[in-house]
């Protein structure tokens, strides 16, 4: 019986053999949906071991070779991702790894890494409280040795059209005037009980289940503040959809949507205006989309934090 090391030198290796007819440089070689366990702290210092997709890197700077090593790759990212919990000097490391085992072959690295991260979000007047799955995107680069790190999350909430809600009370007035004449006498309880039936409200505005998109570039040092950012952009919006919900967390809900009638726009400047109060946040970008009810299509608007050399483009 062949022994170990002899049958590792039978084994054929055919990335070894280049192809002249099809030389060329490639921009990026490597793998997509590697499945791995990350640890990821979200800033409440509760660390979380979540499934992820892992997509690793490099480019194939030399022409005249056939491939890279996709197992070194592989293996980096299992060993450091299903050990270590996130974070950017793990990430840089990682990345350097990529190039000094593709020290002939590559001098660009990058990796994505997509997961869901469960946040325990209270009522908002119950005692009752519901788990609420956050996605979270880390994508990281290293070019030599410029390192680039960026996360992104997703916030749902519900948006009251402002027009719709305009347009409704002028309706309720209309049907005030129908059913209570000029210059009658009102009685209190009459209109107190009009006001609560659905004669009174023959009207309401429209709204719908929006999303705002977040992909942000942390200051050095910073860390991964995904609970503080969550946070901070809900608490701008005020109408962050809902776990556990009581009638009474329901009526406080329609007072939040009562009380925060915004457009796209509205929603795209609130977001904005929280994110640049935190100085932990070098660059943001910001895409919100409120999935109309009114129409076929959805309404869109984008911000950033408008950093020289920072985000712009539609995307």
């Amino acid at each position: 019986m062949p022994n170990q090391e002899n049958t590792a030198r039978l084994l054929p290796d055919v990335a070894v053999h280049a192809q002249p007819h099809l030389a060329g440089a490639l921009d990026w070689v490597g793998m997509a949906e590697i499945q791995v366990p990350v640890l990821f702290d979200a800033g409440d210092g509760q660390p979380q071991r979540s499934s992820a997709r892992v997509g690793a890197f490099v480019n194939l700077k030399r022409p005249d070779k056939r491939g890279i090593h996709m197992s070194r790759l592989y293996l980096q990212v299992e060993q450091a991702l299903g050990t270590q919990t996130l974070s950017a000097d793990m990430l840089r490391s990682l990345l350097r790894g990529f190039l000094d085992s593709h020290q002939d072959l590559s001098d660009r690295a990058c990796l994505s890494i997509h997961f869901e991260h469960l946040v325990r979000r209270p009522a908002l007047k119950s005692a009752n409280s519901g788990w609420r799955a956050y996605p979270v995107c880390i994508e990281a680069s290293l070019v030599g040795d410029q390192f680039l790190l960026e996360f992104g999350t997703e916030v749902v909430y519900s948006s009251t059209c402002p027009a719709s809600a305009a347009l409704s009370r002028q309706l309720i007035q209309d049907q005030f005037i129908h059913d209570f004449a000029p210059g009658e006498t009102l009685d209190h309880a009459a209109v107190l009980a009009w006001l609560g039936s659905e004669k009174g409200i023959v009207a309401a505005a429209h709204a719908q289940r929006s999303v705002a998109r977040l992909r942000v570039r942390p200051a050095a040092g910073a860390g991964f503040h995904l609970v503080e950012l969550i946070d901070r952009v809900e608490s701008a919006l005020g109408t962050p959809v809902q776990t556990a919900v009581k009638r009474e967390d329901e009526q406080a809900f329609a007072l939040a949507n009562g009380s925060n009638l915004m457009f796209c726009e509205d929603a795209a400047r609130r977001i904005q205006k929280a994110l640049d109060a935190d100085d932990r946040l070098g660059d943001f970008h910001i895409r919100v989309e409120h999935q109309e009810s009114l129409h076929p299509h959805d309404a869109v608007a984008y911000a950033s934090k408008g950093v020289e050399g920072g985000y712009g483009s539609i995307g």
